[in-house]
């Protein structure tokens, strides 16, 4: 039997399958891997009325549109440049997200159908002092952080650290892929350590 980081590394693996049918499995497993990273913080907060009240019923898609899944999270997974592009040609070469020049990130969405919807993260620079890159370095091929979609990024954070005493990773709001805003969080996972959770706010020209 594999252990969580060897399953993790073969359902990035099948990313890149032939088969559409295996990458789709492999898209699922580690979308419901990331659903139960973030479950032990998620249940507090989205028992709070306000906080609930800002988070986007659905992810929003590449061409700006909301997904019909009925979902807030996407999952972001942090691999190698090799196997990055790997990835991308198997799933039709999607676009790469416009990442602000000072952030180390190349990025691309998959979408399966409207299920289970993965950012596939790799580093510019490759050995760097990057977050991508220091993930890499420090962890391998895994999943860096669970991106949750909401209204509005500053006052979801302000419950999170007024309600919950977390403290925001930026003291500010800042540009995030694609004209999002963003900021981050780390937060108590099932395991015992932290997760990274991405509050994104997407463009108003996308309400």
């Amino acid at each position: 039997m594999t252990n969580g980081n060897d399953e993790i590394a073969q359902w990035i693996s099948g990313l890149a399958d032939a088969d559409p049918l295996a990458r789709e499995a492999s898209a699922l497993r580690l979308y419901r891997a990331g659903e139960l990273l973030c479950s032990l913080a998620w249940k507090g907060w989205i028992d709070d009325q306000e906080f609930r009240e800002l988070v986007r019923p659905f992810a929003i898609t590449t061409a700006g549109e909301p997904g019909s899944e009925r979902t807030p999270f996407v999952i972001g997974v942090a691999v190698q440049p090799g196997n990055f592009e790997k990835i991308r040609i198997a799933n039709g070469s999607p676009r790469l997200a416009e990442v602000p020049p000072d952030q180390d990130a190349i990025e691309i969405e998959l979408r399966f159908g409207d299920r289970s919807p993965l950012d596939i993260l790799t580093t510019s620079e490759p050995g760097g002092s990057g977050a991508i890159a220091r993930y890499l370095q420090k962890f391998g091929e895994g999943i860096q952080q669970i991106e949750v979609n909401v209204t509005g990024v500053d006052r979801a954070s302000r419950i999170l650290r007024d309600r919950f005493g977390l403290s925001p990773i930026y003291p500010a709001t800042r540009p995030g892929a694609d004209g999002t805003r963003v900021n981050f969080f780390l937060v108590p996972a099932p395991d015992g350590k932290k997760v990274l959770i991405e509050l994104v706010e997407p463009p108003a020209k996308t309400w």
